[in-house]
């Protein structure tokens, strides 16, 4: 219902609708940030360790541990005691996919002519709540096909 004092608002159910996706991208951003850094660890050292993921991603190693557990609740990883961690096929699709937007939009601000570092920095908040259709008009814009 609108009155005057709700009048200059967006409609209650598209406002409802936008605050829903954000929150759902922000469920789906810490998965997205671990698999990712899992996949990366894996593909520069060969393993991904608890010890590793703490300190790249400046948490502690309980906060790691809950989240590791939540992943693989999730069906994301693979832990074993006294072992690397593994990500699963739904992991390993997520981190693929997460590393794919990131690249997406620090080419797309790179064109923009955002220095490298201030475009990574960015990337890292931006590729977790970005649409398909705002993803390929930033491929579109730096001259992207896909």
């Amino acid at each position: 219902m609108h009155d005057d004092r709700t009048a200059a608002l967006p409609d209650a159910l598209e406002q409802a609708r936008r605050f829903a996706r954000v929150r759902s991208a922000h469920r789906t951003e810490t998965q997205e940030d671990y698999v990712e850094l899992i996949a990366d660890l894996i593909a520069a050292t060969g393993e991904a360790r608890a010890a590793d993921l703490a300190e790249r991603l400046g948490v502690t190693p309980a906060t790691v541990a809950n989240t590791l557990t939540r992943l693989k609740r999730d069906g994301l990883v693979e832990m074993r005691p006294y072992r690397s961690i593994f990500l699963t096929d739904a992991g390993t699709a997520m981190a693929a996919q997460s590393k794919e937007r990131h690249g997406v939009v620090v080419r797309f601000l790179l064109s923009l002519g955002v220095p490298e570092d201030v475009a990574e920095m960015d990337a890292e908040g931006l590729e977790h709540h970005l649409s398909a259709e705002t993803l390929a008009a930033m491929r579109r814009f730096s001259g992207e096909r896909g």
